[in-house]
């Protein structure tokens, strides 16, 4: 038989708020809410600091209300679902680079091929005109080159790999 109550282990001798709505599953604000309301016991505050904190007895508190759906009140509060916490997500978001980042390659690219000046907004500028689904499944150098003649075609007043 399984439990949603915490082991002895997890209880510590004082966690902050935050750690508290976390330990429930709730966010912070929705926490706070629910305390203002009488849902969840208030925290004890550290004399010195003025802090709040949950000792080893708030915390039971306040895990007995969530595992009961019924506040230190009386008053009966449906939870919602608790999150899955984001080490439980088998398959986690593939991170995206910042715009400045997304064509540092072709930035780089076109800049050894002789446009020093060219920045990172007119190679997104030519990649999005020239490849309006993305450059995907095109040869990187085919790609640097074709942003180079493009970019190098707009600012034609620059004198750029040319010979005088």
């Amino acid at each position: 038989m399984t439990t949603n109550r915490p082991d002895q282990d997890e209880i510590k001798a004082a966690v902050s708020v935050s750690d508290m709505a976390r330990l429930v599953g709730l966010s912070r604000q929705r926490f706070h809410e629910l305390m203002k309301v009488g849902v969840f016991p208030r925290p004890q505050r550290d004399k010195p600091s003025g802090r709040p904190f949950y000792d080893a007895e708030g915390q039971q508190r306040c895990l007995e209300v969530r595992r009961r759906n019924c506040g230190v009140n009386g008053r009966v509060v449906l939870f919602y679902a608790r999150r899955q916490a984001a080490s439980a997500n088998p398959l986690p978001a593939k991170p995206r680079p910042p715009a400045t980042d997304r064509h540092l390659d072709i930035l780089n690219g076109v800049r050894a091929l002789g446009l020093g000046t060219a920045t990172a907004a007119q190679v997104a500028a030519a990649v999005k005109e020239l490849y309006p689904k993305g450059p995907n499944g095109a040869e990187p150098g085919e790609v640097i080159r074709a942003v180079f003649l493009k970019i190098r075609g707009k600012n034609s007043g620059e004198k750029v790999g040319r010979k005088h």
